[in-house]
């Protein structure tokens, strides 16, 4: 038995979740998450409590048991209090700035990127003196912001032997000796 999809979600104070033909829609002060049900997956909602139910014992019933759980969880926890991530920039000359959407980073190329971000995700960068500047990203939709950090993250992957490039904060980058003498 999925150990996930027997847990129950608390609903806080605020947050609202309605099923109509198998789309739920979850409503918090953050925003508002649409999301469709399949696989007879259903779920039912008393007191501020959510507990999830499947229609048999088979392997993809219990997949889809714990996977919907968690992703309600997520909408859940989005619309109430939102999703941040953070990343670093690791190396010489590697710069990132912002007006508004747009994010505009130096990463060693001969040429700047510029990237626009969907109104749904807020962006902020910082840059100190002596430390390798940070763009800190944040959205209630946990999925979106995934998505758009591991596009930043892509446009220079952390390399293994000086760790230079895009990272996450708190992210251990594995280290390669370099060549022995």
């Amino acid at each position: 038995m999925s150990r996930i999809g027997k847990a129950i979600i608390e609903v806080p104070a605020g947050v609202t979740v309605t099923e109509k033909d198998g789309v739920v829609t979850v409503k918090g002060p953050k925003g508002e998450l649409t999301r469709e049900l399949t696989g007879g997956i259903s779920f039912s909602q008393e007191d501020g409590v959510l507990t999830f139910t499947r229609p048999s014992d088979s392997k993809e019933h219990k997949a889809l048991h714990g996977l919907y759980r968690a992703l309600v969880n997520n909408m859940i926890v989005g619309t109430s209090t939102g999703f941040t991530k953070q990343l670093e920039l690791v190396g010489v000359g590697y710069r990132a700035s912002h007006n508004g959407q747009r994010l505009e980073l130096a990463l060693g190329f001969s040429h700047g990127i510029v990237l626009e971000l969907p109104k749904e995700v807020t962006l902020d960068t910082l840059t100190e003196k002596g430390k390798n500047p940070i763009i800190t990203l944040s959205s209630y939709d946990n999925q979106l912001l995934g998505m758009v950090a591991a596009k930043i993250r892509s446009f220079r992957k952390p390399e293994p032997y000086k760790g230079k490039g895009v990272k996450f904060v708190g992210e251990i980058i594995r280290r390669k000796a370099g060549k022995s003498a």
